[in-house]
């Protein structure tokens, strides 16, 4: 399974996560743009009518299949702009008066939150936009966005690394964390994991046992074909328990008993 020319078997890849990892949620794409025409130019696109979080646009189309489109000005605040690299990352922002005392004790502790919270750069986007995969809407998008629960993303990881392995590291800012997702993998082009934090949960609908991966699309076709490996290899989803009281050597004779 590969890409070509930035195209994709959106249809193998959902097909896959079904199979291998039983996704809940709908995995969605999102796509930044350097001009609010592009954005609204896109099929059956939806625009806000009323003032919300980031979370919350990811939701609609998470949560509910919606396709929609979003500028600074759709949002409450500077917060889900300047992750989104919509609004100034600029001194009143890094300031993030309103959080302190509310997330972090000082205002050098909130300060020191904002400087270490990986955003898209100011200047050259204007817009965004999200949508299911299965609508083909943003082809391709520049991150994907999957929900899954702890088990089922190890083994997203694992067939992740599969081939060409290499060990991935992750960040927490703690609240405003979709720095540590949609933040870090839009500006860096790398698998980023995150803890979905309180606001994301409460606005965007996120469930409880929920982990988020955003990851650029090219990364996907290869993480399928290591999950179909790892399957083979008995190495499946769900995970079923083993007693913590059995003789370990059955199971992992399993396992490993042909190696």
């Amino acid at each position: 399974m590969t890409a070509l020319e930035g195209h994709y078997d959106w249809d193998a890849i959902l097909s896959g996560l079904n199979q291998y990892l039983r996704i809940r949620a709908t995995p969605i794409g999102m796509k930044l743009f350097e001009t609010v025409e592009e954005m609204e130019a896109i099929d059956r696109i939806r625009r806000p009518n009323s003032i919300h979080t980031a979370d919350q646009i990811v939701g609609q189309a998470c949560r509910l299949g919606w396709t929609v489109g979003a500028t600074a000005e759709d949002f409450v605040g500077s917060q889900c702009g300047a992750v989104l690299g919509l609004h100034p990352q600029d001194a009143e922002w890094e300031k993030g008066e309103r959080y302190v005392g509310v997330w972090w004790e000082s205002p050098e502790d909130t300060k020191k939150h904002q400087q270490e919270m990986t955003v898209v750069p100011f200047g050259k986007y204007k817009a965004m936009a999200v949508s299911p995969l299965t609508t083909g809407r943003l082809d391709p998008p520049d991150i994907c966005l999957i929900y899954a629960t702890p088990a089922q993303m190890i083994l997203f990881i694992n067939g992740l690394q599969w081939a060409g392995y290499k060990k991935l590291d992750f960040s927490v800012v703690g609240e405003s964390s979709c720095a540590d997702s949609w933040g870090r993998a839009l500006s860096t082009g790398e698998p980023s994991l995150s803890l979905p934090c309180f606001a994301e949960r409460r606005y965007g609908g996120v469930m409880e046992d929920e982990l988020l991966m955003a990851i650029p699309p090219a990364y996907l076709p290869k993480t399928i074909e290591g999950l179909a490996k790892l399957a083979k290899n008995g190495l499946r989803y769900p995970i079923p328990p083993y007693s913590v009281q059995n003789d370990a050597r059955a199971g992992l004779g399993y396992s490993y008993g042909n190696k």
